[in-house]
């Protein structure tokens, strides 16, 4: 685990930069995090990353895509336009949670 400067916080980052600690997450850090992978949010983007961090804080696991679908009525096809090629990465990356299990 090493510490990185993302806007103007300093957070705790895996070697792929995923935050280690949701708890240092918050909307202006996710929208640097969007930014830095090309992604300008939009409502719709939000709407995806709250339900994310709250089914996280409730699981204690970072959703997958047919959780985002079945549950937080994300359909996966709107995954793909939101966070285009890596949708559950892309959007655990920028909602500040840990990769989603079985993501490579």
């Amino acid at each position: 685990m090493s510490v990185a400067t993302i806007g103007d916080q300093q957070v705790d980052v895996d070697q792929e930069g995923f935050l280690t600690d949701p708890s240092q997450w918050n909307e202006a850090l996710g929208a640097v995090l969007a930014s830095n992978i090309g992604i300008e949010l939009t409502e719709a983007h939000w709407a995806a990353i709250r339900f994310a961090r709250g089914d996280h804080a409730t699981t204690g696991e970072t959703p997958t895509l047919r959780r985002m679908q079945s549950v937080g009525g994300v359909s996966t096809k709107e995954m793909f336009t939101l966070f285009p090629k890596k949708p559950a990465k892309k959007m655990a990356y920028v909602a500040g949670l840990p990769k989603p299990v079985g993501c490579v």
